[in-house]
């Protein structure tokens, strides 16, 4: 029996389509634009923007969680491009020979090489772990390098979600001050003025004489 349509599952709403005057996503190559999309939509959803400035500053947001996730692929993918460096000076360390030309062999991911070094490695009580420290120790200066760039990312984030903040406190109290001033007008038009106590009796006192 097919679901009646009410039941069906909504999909996710599209990015606001105001956000488009602001570029294209920042992709690099590999990157896929249905991921940013998704991110977006998401964040957009969370945060619900009010207006085109709220929008422009949740795009920088997604932006800068996209920067820094893509910091952090890089430094991973810096690490594995330059494990044949780590494998070098691990093998230097355990006397082997021709150690360039072994590291980038098994880089290469030569069977040989691979079935070599692992047979080496495995005899001197070494694996994998030991391989990417001695990398981490080669490309320390670039993953320094990387994690300032992160923090700084992350803190321009920061800086983003505290004007978003601000900007919608500020609103507020512009709104409530907005409506007080309403009500108080408001109150003024509707107030009864009673006549005053002497006016009062004047005016009865003429009604007796006349």
């Amino acid at each position: 029996m097919t679901a009646p349509a009410d039941s069906a599952i909504p999909s996710p709403p599209s990015p606001p389509a105001q956000l488009a005057c602001l570029g294209r996503a920042p992709l690099m190559a590999g990157e896929d634009a249905a991921d940013f999309d998704t991110l977006l939509t998401q964040f957009s959803a969370t945060v619900r923007p009010r207006d085109v400035v709220e929008e422009a500053w949740v795009r920088d947001v997604v932006n800068l969680v996209w920067e820094a996730a893509r910091l952090r692929r890089l430094k991973a993918a810096l690490m594995t491009a330059c494990a044949d460096q780590g494998m070098q000076k691990l093998l230097e360390g355990l006397n082997v020979r021709e150690t360039h030309s072994l590291a980038r062999r098994w880089a290469a991911r030569e069977l040989t090489a691979v079935g070599q070094v692992d047979a080496i490695l495995a005899a001197a009580g070494l694996g994998i772990e030991h391989v990417m420290a001695r990398t981490l120790r080669q490309t320390i200066a670039e993953i320094v390098q990387i994690d300032r760039l992160i923090a700084s990312v992350e803190r321009r984030r920061a800086a983003t979600m505290r004007e978003i903040a601000h900007y919608r406190e500020q609103f507020a109290a512009q709104l409530r001050g907005a409506l007080h001033k309403a009500e108080k007008i408001a109150d003024a038009d509707f107030e009864v003025v009673a006549p005053p106590l002497a006016q009062a009796e004047a005016s009865e006192a003429a009604e007796c004489v006349a």
